[in-house]
């Protein structure tokens, strides 16, 4: 009598049937499928031993079952991504989730170089500058209602240029009769220092330091030869077309001081009552 090779499950006889060997014991087959085998995470039924298994996540799926829950499409071979449980392709997952450029309208596919500025997101490539239309990229640029610009740009188009050497004025400058100006291109009309935070005059539109006015345009003392000006609050005697410094304009003979008290002109002279009347 032949020995007896029957199913480690159900006792059936394996002879002239398919078997498998599981940890040295047989087994027929739908005792196999279903001592082992993983149930499907989306029909609930046996993956058969000769079936192509998908796993993922702890969870088990028939080849024909791996599907995008949205299109339906398979994904047995193609990327996917998990969002709330549910499987989806990129497609789905981009038009669902994903921003949009809003340069081209397409999707920003997850992983791409992108820029985002004001709620907005562009490609990398789609955000480019207004005027010259280059990409911007990671450079500095400046917004102008709904339109963006590089720097040059911007400032070729809308910033104030100097009135002297006509460039434009990125930050900073002066304003000189309601004009434009680089610091250093705002200097005295006769020695060219700067004068930006200094004080200065005018003449004819121009503008000079001080020093430079007081030599060229002010009246001269007649005693000391120097500059006569206001600025400061200085105070100047005038007399017949001649001018003296407040503290200049003493008695020629005795020096005594003449502000506010009576004197008496001889030619070139300037002399008090005492030295008039010693004459």
């Amino acid at each position: 009598m032949a020995d007896r090779f029957d199913c480690d499950n159900c006792k059936e006889s394996l002879y002239g049937r398919k078997y498998i060997q599981s940890d040295d014991h047989p087994y027929c087959i739908p005792c196999y499928d279903s001592r082992f085998s993983n149930t499907c995470d989306e029909c609930k039924e046996l993956i058969a031993h000769d079936a192509r298994e998908l796993f993922y996540e702890d969870r088990h799926y028939h080849e024909h079952c791996f599907r995008c829950f949205r299109c339906d499409r398979s994904l047995a071979d193609e990327p996917f991504t998990s969002q709330d449980e549910a499987l989806l392709c990129n497609d789905c997952y981009c038009n669902e989730f994903s921003s949009k450029c809003v340069a081209c309208d397409k999707t920003v596919m997850p992983g791409t170089r992108k820029l985002e500025y004001g709620g907005s997101t562009w490609h990398e490539g789609c955000f480019i500058c207004s005027s010259c239309e280059q990409p911007i990229g990671s450079k500095s640029f400046i917004p102008d209602k709904d339109e963006h610009y590089c720097v040059p740009c911007y400032e070729d188009k809308f910033a104030p240029r100097c009135t002297r050497c006509k460039k434009t004025l990125a930050k900073g400058g002066v304003t000189y009769r309601d004009e434009p100006w680089h610091k250093e291109c705002f200097v005295c009309t006769s020695c060219k220092t700067q004068l930006a935070g200094q004080h200065f005059t005018s003449r004819d539109d121009s503008p000079y330091c001080l020093k430079c006015f007081s030599s060229l345009y002010s009246k001269k003392c007649e005693a000391c030869t120097k500059p006569i000006t206001g600025f400061g609050g200085g105070k100047y005697i005038s007399f017949e077309e001649r001018q003296w410094h407040q503290t200049c304009f003493t008695c020629t003979e005795c020096s005594v001081s003449l502000v506010g008290a009576g004197f008496f002109p001889d030619g070139e002279r300037i002399l008090c009552r005492e030295c008039n009347s010693s004459l």
